[in-house]
């Protein structure tokens, strides 16, 4: 039911949406004298908040079809490499790139966001790396003939698509994957496995939640997992390719993380209006970016999502050495030789501080010279992996961890 009434308010929503914007290119146009004086400019510029806010929204595309490397502008085209039921592997492959640059793999959180969201990410690095990245697919168009995806499935995709990469890379893991990244080179580093990467980078990753537990954290904590079963996990409708399938949906998941920020959200709204009104079309179009991609979200398994709360939330069962990977425990203690790096930002609300340096502390058979930790000051969550601290302090910590383990 809670699935089919927010169809249903959703349909409601894209009618409303494309009627203001009807309403606002009207009050807008040249010809029409209300678009010069009285109340036209500032009710044209609320129908376009509105419009914009209420708007459906798709998949987004990356987009990054050049890149400037060496002075240089090269054309850049995305490849699929490898197809699974509930991902596929990205690469953005770099016309004339020299040659031996490092191979990266960039893990996309699965938690309501498609991998879009670290565009920016892609984008600091395509210059110096050949970059990879975990493209996960909405669970609403997996048909149940598929099956499932637990947080097992996820290890597993993430160590074959490693295999096809080919021995000698790097992976960053933003922020949700970290659990699943660090599981998965412990399970490597366990079976000696020859396709290891040669650094871990995680940043914001909930690796050890009893750290500075956050709001996230304690909602986590405060309730049963019998209560998410109930109140988050619902059922896709039959106009999907994945009817029947149980998900957390990603307009929930958009919800928590607008209800946590609300003020910050409403502000930067009010932003785009006074922009708008102003004519400052350049900075009302930044936020709508941001928004666009913001709102473009996706479901999850409720296998996958109840695990997760279960295990790293709950249970805190990768630092305590109780994670089992298809029932065989998972052993920080296995990595020796991967180079890890942890990188937090001061003002993270989702991962606190020290949650994801946890991850060199329970390394306990790495050198300390294969370790490195930092934190960004002034940074908060969104800012670890986007933005201008993300490209000029962050990216260049990265890029050095990365140039001085890849010998």
């Amino acid at each position: 039911m809670l699935y089919n009434a927010y169809e249903l308010q959703r349909s409601f929503l894209a009618s409303a949406s494309a009627m203001a914007t009807a309403g606002a290119e009207f009050l807008q146009n040249p010809a029409n004298p209300f678009a010069y004086f009285g109340g036209g400019p500032v009710l044209a510029s609320a129908l376009d908040v509105f419009a914009h806010a209420s708007a459906p929204r798709g998949k987004p595309e990356f987009g990054l079809d050049t890149v400037e490397i060496d002075g240089r502008t090269v054309a850049v085209t995305e490849e699929i490499e490898a197809r699974k039921s509930f991902g596929q592997l990205r690469h953005f492959v770099r016309e004339g790139a020299p040659e031996g640059q490092p191979r990266l793999l960039i893990v996309a959180p699965m938690s309501g966001h498609f991998a879009t969201l670290l565009r920016g990410t892609v984008a600091r690095m395509l210059p110096g790396h050949d970059v990879y990245i975990t493209d996960w697919r909405d669970a609403r168009n997996v048909p149940l003939s598929e099956g499932t995806f637990t947080l097992d499935d996820y290890v597993d995709y993430l160590i074959e698509w490693l295999a096809h990469i080919g021995p000698g890379a790097h992976m960053l893991a933003v922020c949700q994957p970290s659990v699943p990244s660090y599981a998965a080179l412990c399970v490597m580093s366990a079976a000696k496995d020859p396709n290891l990467p040669r650094s871990l980078t995680m940043m914001g990753g909930p690796i050890d939640t009893r750290e500075a537990p956050t709001a996230v954290n304690e909602l986590a904590m405060e309730r049963p997992l019998s209560w998410f079963k109930q109140n988050v996990v619902a059922t896709v409708p039959f106009n999907y390719p994945g009817a029947g399938r149980q998900v957390y949906p990603g307009f929930l998941q958009l919800a928590g993380f607008m209800s946590m920020n609300l003020g910050n959200h409403l502000m930067s709204h009010w932003g785009m209006f006074k922009h708008l009104v102003e004519g400052d079309d350049e900075s009302a179009d930044s936020t709508k970016k941001f928004y666009e991609e913001y709102r473009s979200v996706c479901d999850m398994t409720a296998e996958f999502y109840l695990r997760t709360v279960e295990e790293v939330f709950q249970k805190h069962s990768l630092p305590k050495g109780e994670l089992l990977h298809h029932g065989v425990r998972v052993d920080p203690g296995a990595i020796t030789d991967v180079a890890l790096l942890a990188i937090e930002g001061e003002k993270d609300d989702i991962s606190g501080l020290g949650q994801t340096k946890a991850a060199l502390t329970i390394a306990t058979n790495l050198p300390d010279e294969k370790k490195q930790y930092y934190m960004a000051p002034n940074v908060g969550h969104y800012g670890i992996f986007n933005g201008s601290k993300w490209r000029n302090q962050i990216a260049p910590v990265l890029e050095q961890w990365i140039a001085r383990n890849d010998g």
